[in-house]
């Protein structure tokens, strides 16, 4: 006589079930400080949003305030999943996606509320391609995360990054803030600027990174240091639009170093390693790179940062 041993497998199966979900459960387990880093990528995002919002509502100071502490999140996000070795996929794309409305959508909308409506179609595609621009630029950093590089190029972005590619679009509205000239009354030199911010940011012109100038800070220069950001929060608060424009004006200056500078590093690369293919600057981490935090399931390391 045979028996029926069906119940017996489907008991089996049951009992498998439950022990890989339990298996499965105990490995979700994450630390907190996994998730440290994605708290400050979605108060950026907030930020963002809420920076589109106050545009709308046409209160363009708050709203310029807002993509400023929303770029300087994006700075803390991606060193602070590196120091707590909490980065992985998941945090890489929610900071792209961050990034993209903070740094493309919220600027977009604050310059054509304020000084391109004027132009009608015009102003309207010069943000467009602004915040299209600054879309693909954080596609190809992402896609160039995996490329093998020299070391030296990590100190280097690959075109202009996206917080400061959203700080410097807004330089017209700084200058317009000092009182020194009517800036709206120029809308079309306005549009042509924009246009110019995002050529900028889908160039492959090599722009400062400053990663690796970070990773160490002598001891006798840590007081200065502070002393200097302290300096530079008190220098926003009180003097906004000129220390915006200062900083804008400054940044936008070192770009043609920057190019020489690398074009000089990598004529010295190519002349030590005369059989390696010369290879184009890669995006480098920032808060950069990707730009990235934690993903409950990630196990291998993915890069975040500034892109």
């Amino acid at each position: 006589m045979i028996e029926d041993d069906e119940p017996y497998r489907d008991a089996g199966r049951e009992t498998g079930a439950r022990r890989r979900r339990r298996l499965l459960f105990r490995e979700r387990k994450i630390p907190v400080r996994m998730l440290v880093p994605n708290f400050f990528t979605l108060l950026s995002l907030c930020a963002g949003v809420t920076a589109i919002r106050m545009a709308i509502e046409h209160r363009f100071e708050l709203a310029i305030g807002l993509i400023v502490v929303a770029a300087i999140l994006d700075g803390v996000d991606g060193r602070l999943a590196r120091a707590l070795k909490a980065q992985s996929r998941f945090g890489a794309e929610l900071d792209s996606l961050a990034d993209f409305i903070n740094f493309g959508v919220a600027p977009a909308i604050v310059l054509f509320t304020w000084g391109l409506t004027g132009l009608k179609g015009f102003g309207w595609i010069a943000v467009l391609l602004f915040a299209c621009g600054m879309g693909l630029r954080l596609a190809r950093f992402n896609s160039m995360l995996e490329v093998d590089k020299p070391k030296w190029q990590s100190n280097y972005f690959t075109g202009m990054p996206a917080p400061a590619g959203a700080i410097t679009v807004l330089l017209p509205f700084y200058l317009n803030g000092l009182g020194l000239v009517d800036v709206r009354a120029y809308p079309l030199l306005i549009a042509l600027y924009t246009l110019a911010m995002a050529f900028l940011l889908v160039s492959t012109i090599p722009t400062f990174s400053g990663k690796l100038m970070g990773e160490r800070v002598r001891g006798e220069l840590i007081l200065p240091i502070m002393t200097a950001a302290a300096a530079l929060v008190g220098l926003l608060v009180t003097y906004p639009y000129g220390t915006l424009s200062v900083l804008t004006l400054a940044y936008l200056a070192t770009i043609p170093y920057s190019y020489q500078r690398f074009q000089q590093l990598q004529r010295e690369w190519d002349r030590a390693h005369p059989t390696e293919t010369p290879s184009e600057p890669v995006a480098a981490s920032s808060t950069a790179a990707p730009h990235a935090a934690n993903d409950p399931g990630a196990h291998g390391e993915v890069k975040r940062g500034s892109s």
